[in-house]
């Protein structure tokens, strides 16, 4: 019987089929390539148009005046001085809350709580908060802080309520950083005698600290721009002040913009879109900072080697008798000086 006939010698591979599947594929591949590419014009377009509407319509008011000048209602007299100020004081409050709430709850999540079903709750719970509304934290800060707390439209009042707003985004990016942690860098300083807390500041901390910054300054960013939250809270849209403490009225410029724009007359349009380009450069020179802090200290742990040997341990102790008993038993290499191990000074 032939070759040609006989099922069990025919060819195990269909050159054709397999040809055919092949041009298939990449006609696939190459559709979707184009909607892929079509997609991010599309968006690149959009964006482009904005901003050129903005910088056209914004530039001609980005005086040294327009810095100077409270709100005003001409739009030539109009300026950006204390929503500018009332903006930086809303940041600096923000960071120390957030920086201690954020990254302590990270830290206890991560590296402190056990692995049960409340603290799964408790992370669930968490990750779904990033999510909500923000105008939810406008009505949560009022009720708390406006209303029970009796801080008014203040500073304070204002940046607890923003805080509440990025904190589970601050939560969240902490936590994906201190878990890219790898575990034998723990175990390598545990191995040299270091406790939890030390572990955690001079090696776990350093080496997740580009991720807890980059989400830390995005979050940051955010905070920045919303007005939502700030026109709930009651914040004044026109305030010809400063404020000189945390319990002091202010004024932000995403609530100046938001007033501007909604204004009858077409110049304050003009006004609003200048106040917009200050916003986002802002915007943008906190996002280049976090981009930079991440590379420097990326750079830096790259640099970093960690050597760990398994039947190689130190041993750091001033018991000469133990130390004696421990290094018999077991091949030590014992350390008498002080010790200095991805920065981490043991003593």
């Amino acid at each position: 019987m032939s070759s040609t006939t006989n099922p069990t010698n025919k060819a195990l591979i269909d050159k054709n089929k397999v040809d055919k599947n092949i041009s298939t594929r990449g006609t696939k591949n190459k559709i979707f390539k184009g909607l892929f590419f079509l997609c991010t014009v599309i968006g690149l377009v959009v964006l482009v148009a904005l901003l050129a509407q903005t910088i056209i319509k914004g530039a001609g008011h980005l005086t040294p005046e327009f810095f100077t000048n409270f709100s005003s209602s001409t739009p030539a007299d109009a300026g950006i001085k204390g929503a500018l100020v009332g903006s930086i004081w809303l940041i600096v409050t923000i960071i120390p809350i957030t920086i201690i709430l954020g990254i302590g709850t990270a830290i206890y999540l991560e590296e402190y709580a056990k692995d049960n079903i409340f603290t799964s709750i408790v992370k669930i719970s968490i990750s779904n908060l990033a999510g909500v509304p923000s105008i939810v934290f406008g009505l949560l800060g009022y009720t708390l802080f406006v209303g029970a707390a009796g801080m008014g439209n203040s500073v304070l009042a204002a940046a607890l309520a923003m805080s509440l707003l990025i904190l589970p985004v601050i939560i969240v990016s902490s936590q994906e950083a201190i878990r890219a942690v790898p575990g034998s860098v723990r175990e390598a300083s545990f191995g040299l005698g270091a406790n939890k807390w030390q572990t955690i500041r001079r090696v776990v901390l350093p080496a997740a600290l580009p991720g807890i910054l980059t989400g830390f300054i995005l979050s940051l960013s955010r905070a920045l721009g919303e007005t939502a939250p700030l026109v709930v809270i009651g914040i004044p849209t026109i305030l010809l002040a400063t404020p000189s403490g945390l319990l002091d009225q202010f004024s932000a410029l995403p609530t100046q913009i938001y007033t501007w724009a909604k204004m009858p007359q077409a110049e304050f349009q003009n006004v609003a879109s200048a106040g917009i380009i200050v916003l986002l450069i802002i915007l943008l020179a906190m996002n280049a900072v976090a981009i930079l802090l991440r590379n420097k200290f990326s750079k830096k742990l790259q640099n970093t080697k960690i050597c760990i040997q398994k039947s190689v341990a130190f041993l750091y102790t001033s018991n000469v008798q133990a130390e004696s008993q421990i290094k018999n038993a077991i091949p030590f290499v014992t350390v008498t000086k002080r010790v200095k191990y991805l920065g981490m000074h043991l003593s």
